[in-house]
């Protein structure tokens, strides 16, 4: 693999990490399984495209977080006030929002960026790109860290490990997933606007998949270098989705087809998701092994 194609995947890798901090909040810290992300992904690349075509890249990042938002808030409305399951109101949100998206793009597939400006371009340098995904990743790092230690923070992680608990202390476990899937949804809608800007187009099929994305990158982050507290379990998400990448970029480099990925995205969770399971069953045969020697 290439100096380049490495450098590009920790670019990729340090955009994707913003949609997987996204799913950290929402799968980790409220423990809701939530399908938004595919949908909510691409309407921030869609929102961000139309702001960057009108002459206003930046404006577009807040106008995707925002609408990224609004997306949490529906699938919120859905779980709290409708009662519907989690995982069938993200679902819901998530078809009801293909349709949206491609609405907002104007009944099109595709929105070009070649010709309208991208905050890429304000950045030059070999590691200008970089350093500029680098900074929105620390940005979000660090708003959900101090964010997690405020009294509301608190009060988002207490519903998510016992929401009945949370409920007896008088706390609206309502309000808690409004906010959370908010956040979470926010942030996966920024992290489609950032990435539309830095491929310079934004596809109304870009969220396809995301979910599987950005559960490897949290499940490998979490497996490599996951720590009890929230500013690890925070850091260990961003270097899930550069491993995750890197990882990609190596396997494309060995000659495999891109029309892979996704299989390849499932068997690096499916390898995550097991690895503990196995290490734990090889280190009991070890013992049982060793209890046969001895006897």
């Amino acid at each position: 693999m290439s100096m380049v194609a490495f450098q590009g995947a920790v670019e990729l890798g340090l955009i994707y990490a913003l949609m997987a901090l996204g799913l950290f909040v929402s799968y980790r810290v409220l423990n809701i399984p939530d399908m938004t992300v595919d949908s909510s992904f691409t309407l921030g690349a869609a929102v961000s495209a139309l702001c960057a075509v009108a002459g206003h890249p930046f404006l577009g990042l807040l106008a995707a977080a925002a609408a990224g938002f609004c997306a949490g808030q529906i699938t919120a409305f859905l779980q709290t006030k409708l009662s519907i399951q989690p995982i069938l109101a993200g679902i819901l949100s998530m078809t009801a929002l293909y349709s949206i998206n491609l609405r907002i793009m104007g009944g099109r597939a595709n929105i070009p960026l070649l010709k309208s400006p991208v905050i890429f371009q304000y950045v030059s340098g070999r590691f200008g790109k970089m350093v500029l995904a680098f900074c929105f990743t620390l940005g979000a790092c660090v708003f959900l860290i101090l964010f997690f230690r405020t009294h509301t923070g608190l009060c988002l992680r207490a519903a998510g490990d016992n929401e009945d608990m949370v409920r007896s202390s008088s706390i609206n476990t309502d309000s808690m997933k409004f906010i959370g899937l908010g956040i979470a949804n926010a942030l996966v809608g920024l992290s489609g606007a950032v990435l539309a800007q830095y491929q310079n187009f934004a596809d109304a099929s870009t969220g396809i998949g995301m979910v599987v994305i950005g559960l490897a990158s949290l499940i490998v982050g979490e497996v490599a270098f996951g720590k009890p507290n929230i500013w690890r379990n925070v850091l260990s998400v961003v270097l899930g989705a550069i491993v995750y990448r890197v990882i990609i970029a190596f396997v494309l480099a060995l000659g495999l087809s891109p029309n892979d990925l996704k299989l390849i995205s499932a068997v690096i969770v499916a390898a995550a998701i097991s690895y503990p399971v196995a290490l734990a069953q090889y280190r009991l045969f070890r013992r049982r092994r060793e209890a046969r020697q001895n006897a």
